[in-house]
């Protein structure tokens, strides 16, 4: 075993699970048995939960510009040990080095906004009336959670970590158990970065902890990120226990490629959408509309996926199972009568037999019923759909049931406004594969890739992790009585 065995972080302190069983925790890249990982019960989460409600009596009342230095701290050390923390998330989730490094430079990112939410909450303040005053200001909800997958070990934690605490709250994190690394460096560099103890929490374990955070009485809040099959139980759970939840889901992203794109411009930006992060992103490129003639572009398209060489630039995906699930996939299309354009099947890369790897895949002639145009496949495969009109187009993308990104590539700016108008896409992209918006403008897709109000970075994660307290106030007995007071 490559390192120690993990252990959930409880009131600043690495601790054991309470009477756990205990999973093994393997890398996609090789096989190498890296640890082993808690499954936590019950007793755990309390255990967590009155860690987090008592350091919140303390951090909530803690002026936000106290609580941003530690953030600023904590960018400091991201920025030191980057090049370690991307060696662990490439180990635990199987990206390239490269791919491990963008990912830890999107955390520096996102903490870099949280340290500027004291210029963002100034609240307001008004004279309403002669001698009255009315103040608005935003206060933390106290004890808050966060779910987290398996695809993104460090950035999504970030996405949540940062803000939800530096608006005053205390976090519990539940990370997925496939890649339970990553996250107890987080936890040591934030108490490196004078975070107090109890303020972050994190508690492994599978489902039972899920459930567990969706009842506990004493959480007010939950963000998820996942699939939509579960986004969707644990929306449903969560507000049942009349908390806030923001959930987010799978996609189905749509790329819609006009005669007139730039072919070696949009053959590469397809390629690294569908292929970066071996497909494991929610971003990711999985269907693409050509819309009339662009048999030219799909053939720089399969020149340009030939050149992603598994184990080199193009990473692993998790696990076993997933790797069988995404063959079963492009099997099954092929049987249906889909032509595979690169086949990325019975992918081994020498000296790393033993890691999970599928190349990349085009599939072309694929139709609508097809189950690779439907699903989130999760794994470096696009599928071609082929139509005669824009507007055909635009229904295969407003026909499926997601609604996380799309994009299109063209010259033509009133087609492309057509697009942005028409898409029913939380985030659209012009001549861009991954049109992820950046800092501070927010994450968050719509229809079943969401569940809940707000985006959960930006500045509209503001508004879930707080609660807008107004007050009005009169001090001047000459202004006399009226309606208003």
């Amino acid at each position: 075993m490559k390192y120690p065995a993990v252990k959930n972080f409880i009131q600043g302190q690495f601790v054991d699970a309470e009477n756990s069983d205990i999973l093994n925790v393997i890398s996609p890249v090789d096989g190498t048995h890296l640890s082993t990982v808690p499954m936590s019960t019950a007793a755990s989460l309390d255990n967590a939960v009155s860690s987090a409600k008592a350091a919140f009596k303390f951090w909530g009342k803690t002026p936000i510009k106290e609580r941003v230095q530690v953030f600023f701290k904590f960018k400091a050390l991201l920025e030191k040990n980057k090049l370690e923390l991307a060696k662990l998330v490439s180990e635990e989730n199987g990206k390239t080095p490269d791919e491990g490094l963008a990912e830890i430079e999107k955390s520096i990112e996102l903490t870099e906004f949280a340290c500027s939410l004291p210029q963002l909450i100034t609240g307001e303040l008004l004279e309403v009336s002669k001698g009255i005053e009315c103040r608005t200001e935003h206060v933390p909800l106290g004890v808050v959670a966060s779910i987290v997958p398996f695809n993104f070990p460090s950035m999504v934690p970030c996405w949540t970590i940062p803000n939800a605490i530096a608006l005053g709250n205390c976090m519990i994190i539940k990370p997925s158990e496939k890649v339970p690394l990553s996250i107890g460096r987080i936890a040591e560099l934030l108490k490196e970065a004078g975070l107090p103890d109890g303020v972050l929490n994190v508690v492994h374990g599978n489902s039972a902890v899920v459930d567990a955070i969706c009842d506990h009485p004493d959480i007010e809040a939950v963000s998820f990120v996942g699939s939509t099959k579960v986004a969707k139980i644990v929306y449903r759970r969560a507000t049942q226990n009349y908390k806030r939840c923001l959930a987010l889901g799978g996609a189905k992203n749509h790329l819609l490629v006009l005669p007139d794109a730039i072919p070696d411009m949009t053959a590469q930006n397809i390629t690294a959408s569908m292929s970066g992060c071996a497909g494991q992103r929610c971003m990711a490129a999985s269907a693409m509309v050509a819309v009339g003639e662009v048999d030219h572009i799909i053939d720089k398209l399969c020149a340009e996926a030939k050149k992603m060489v598994a184990g080199q630039n193009l990473g692993a995906v998790i696990n076993s199972e997933s790797r069988e699930r995404i063959e079963n996939y492009i099997d099954e299309a092929e049987k249906m009568g889909a032509k595979i354009l690169v086949d990325g099947r019975n992918t081994i890369v020498s000296g790393k037999e033993k890691g999970t790897y599928i190349g990349a895949t085009i599939i072309d002639y694929v139709t609508p019923d097809m189950s690779v145009a439907k699903e989130e496949i999760f794994g470096p495969v696009i599928s071609i759909m082929r139509t005669k009109t824009l507007d055909e187009a635009i229904a295969i993308e407003n026909n499926n049931p997601y609604g996380n990104a799309a994009s299109v590539f063209t010259q033509n700016g009133a087609a492309a406004r057509y697009v942005i108008e028409h898409a029913s896409a939380g985030m659209v992209g012009i001549n861009v594969g991954v049109p992820v918006p950046r800092e501070p403008f927010s994450f968050g897709g719509w229809n079943e890739s969401r569940f809940g109000v707000g985006d959960i970075t930006g500045k509209s994660s503001i508004e879930f992790w707080t609660k807008l307290k107004k007050s009005t106030t009169k001090w001047n007995p000459q202004a006399g009585v009226n309606w208003m007071s």
